[in-house]
């Protein structure tokens, strides 16, 4: 070899390998955020189905109940 050894910047594997792991770790951390937004949104739809499935047992109720008073009041 010619020239000196000092001309190149030493490799420094360990920390290499500690900057990929961190990089690949980001990438991580930024897919189970988008996961977790996607769940977030998917139970707020549930949510609101149910929300929607208790009113209109409600709903119905009410209106068995306001039959029944105006069948009785008939009589």
């Amino acid at each position: 070899m010619s020239g000196s050894r000092f001309l190149f910047d030493s490799f420094d594997a360990a920390q290499a390998r500690i900057e990929a792991n961190e990089r690949v770790m980001a990438e991580r951390w930024t897919a189970l955020e988008f996961r977790l937004a996607q769940i977030d949104a998917s139970l707020e739809r549930l949510e609101r189905r149910i929300w929607l499935g208790v009113y209109g047992v409600a709903a119905f109720l009410l209106a068995q109940g306001a039959e029944a008073l105006i069948k009785a009041a008939m009589r």
